[in-house]
């Protein structure tokens, strides 16, 4: 009888543990949220050809345990992103949210300090939602003017000094100046583009993604 309520108890125990130690690994894996328009979402691509899911798997080869969310939508504004932005931090609890938001509302010409400003506010909403924000950085052409540009350019440096957030400067970095990474539209990075701009996102993100308690 004694022998038999050991080995009950060893087995209780044994399975406790297992128990513990699946939590343990389930709770390990923290969600980098990429939050971003067409530019993200692999426009044109099937989902696993787009540098969202690509930067998935470097992580995963690079034995980092983070769980990467694509929660881009193509024609996405930074407007539409402040109204959606609470509901997927609620969704989805990310540690890091990459904000790839803006160059849609450039290409309709929208006021660059309305841009800065929602940019700002979808910042403070991952801040009060316990993430790190990390701005990615896009150019427009001067279809509206060098001016206009240039000021659309320069909101993410300075945004990003400002508020002290991390900065990808240049989404499409290397990639924007040849006509024949992109897709028919010329907007949109072909999949052969796509690794490359999964290597200009790594060299910011990377020190990130290493970094415990991000």
């Amino acid at each position: 009888m004694h022998s038999s309520r050991l080995l009950s108890s060893l087995r209780a125990a044994l399975i406790a543990a297992a128990l513990f130690a699946a939590c343990g690994a389930a709770q390990a894996a923290r969600t980098a949220l990429v939050f971003g328009d067409s530019l993200s979402a692999a426009y044109g691509l099937s989902a696993n050809q787009g540098w969202v899911h690509l930067l998935g798997e470097r992580a995963k080869r690079a034995g980092l345990d983070w769980r990467v969310v694509n929660a881009s939508v193509s024609g996405e504004t930074a407007a539409g992103g402040v109204r959606r932005l609470p509901e997927d931090l609620k969704r989805h609890k990310p540690e890091l949210v990459l904000i790839a938001l803006g160059a849609n509302d450039a290409l309709r010409g929208q006021p660059v300090d309305g841009i800065r400003a929602n940019i700002e506010r979808m910042v403070k909403i991952a801040r009060d939602a316990g993430a790190r924000p990390v701005l990615v950085g896009i150019m427009i052409p001067p279809n509206y003017g060098i001016d206009y540009a240039a000021q659309f350019r320069d909101l993410y440096p300075s945004l990003a000094a400002k508020l002290k957030v991390p900065l990808v400067p240049f989404l499409l970095e290397g990639i924007a100046e040849k006509p024949e990474l992109f897709q028919a539209d010329q907007l949109h990075p072909t999949a052969a583009a796509q690794p490359l701009i999964l290597d200009t996102v790594w060299k910011s993100l990377e020190p990130l993604l290493r970094k415990r308690g991000a």
